[in-house]
């Protein structure tokens, strides 16, 4: 049975949210609280499995609440955010401060959006009851052990314009924020292009390319229709949309478009993945990181048979063990990592030969 405490100063959500999963198999409200101050009063009397979390509450912020429990008793928190830009810039805080995924809100229309988002909403809070939350220090960024020369240096330049037929593409979902800013804080600027699909609802993704892009030497933005890959560049697929690589002579570039869900996600990491066995081939490293699901197993199947290099993160390292599992299953990766070891390894070149068959 699977835990809930809501902790929201809407009145709505908390009658909405412990209406739809009371009825649900396997999951259980314990309590509603308006804001955190409640919530530890119940707390202390009954610990939730998963805490779905409001961000702007009186007397105490979320973010303020979600770092405190972090750092006491870390849980499974899902964050329940208003779909607006200034929700999602504060969402992205929350995320990084160990949230583990998102549950979106609008403004308008409140009780018959929560109610028609039932499946997702269950989706969400029992891929959160699975999670190990942590939070990963990112810090300051060192330099890739096998490189003699140190690539972080500030007077480093921004590398030219450059054709390259090399390019880094990963798929993640539940964890996938705090990840991939361990990741991307420890690439130089001369990283080579990187494609990423983060399951996440629209606005959030432009939120989190630009928060990211403002503590990392590389550039990343939230993807654009026809944007080049570039060495020293991250692409993100938009929330809501769907991203493909494309070969465009000798470059590669994304295509964003509309399409139905693959996978249960839009953007969905298969698709991402398919493309880059059709475009890409062996010229591609896929990544599978942390994540509820399978979205990108079989994606990662098929790049593993165009002759890419397929990695997928370690389950100690995850937060959710869901999607590399199911990669796994399928033969379709050389290589298991733990997160630590994955920035070095995008900085190599790897090949096969460097791997044992998983």
């Amino acid at each position: 049975m699977i835990k809930v405490l809501i902790v929201d100063d809407s009145a709505v959500v908390r009658q909405v949210l412990t209406g739809l999963l009371d009825g649900v198999s396997g999951i259980k409200v314990i309590g509603a609280a308006p804001d955190p101050i409640f919530a530890m009063k119940k707390m202390e009397s009954e610990w939730p499995d998963v805490i779905v979390l409001d961000i702007e509450m009186p007397r105490m912020d979320g973010v303020t609440f979600l770092k405190k429990l972090m750092s006491e008793h870390p849980t499974p928190v899902v964050i329940c955010s208003t779909l607006t830009e200034k929700g999602a810039e504060v969402t992205m805080q929350a995320m990084s401060a160990g949230a583990v995924d998102i549950i979106t809100k609008p403004k308008v229309n409140l009780r018959n959006f929560l109610q028609e988002s039932k499946a997702t909403i269950i989706d969400v809070i029992k891929a959160a009851a699975q999670s190990r939350p942590r939070i990963i220090k990112s810090a300051t960024p060192s330099p890739i052990a096998t490189n003699p020369n140190s690539l972080f240096g500030a007077s480093t330049p921004k590398p030219m314009v450059q054709t390259t037929d090399r390019v880094i593409v990963i798929g993640t979902s539940t964890g996938g924020t705090q990840a991939l800013e361990y990741l991307f804080t420890q690439l130089p600027r001369t990283a080579p292009p990187i494609v990423v699909v983060q399951h996440m609802p629209e606005h959030f993704t432009a939120a989190f390319a630009k928060r990211l892009d403002g503590i990392c030497q590389v550039t990343v933005k939230e993807a654009a229709n026809k944007d080049r890959a570039l060495p020293g560049v991250v692409l993100i697929a938009p929330g809501g949309k769907h991203m493909l690589l494309q070969r465009s002579g000798a470059q590669y570039q994304v295509e964003v478009k509309d399409g139905p869900l693959v996978s249960r996600h839009r953007p969905s990491v298969d698709v991402l993945f398919r493309s880059s066995a059709q475009s890409a081939g062996a010229n591609a490293v896929g990544i599978i990181l942390t994540g509820m699901g399978d979205d990108g197993a079989h994606g990662m199947k098929e790049m593993h048979d165009a002759g890419a290099l397929t990695i997928a993160q370690d389950e100690a390292s995850c937060v959710v063990y869901g999607m590399p599992k199911e990669a796994v299953k399928l033969g379709a990766v050389d290589g298991i990592l733990p997160l630590s070891a994955i920035p070095q390894l995008i900085m190599q070149a790897p090949t096969r030969a460097l791997f044992k068959k998983t």
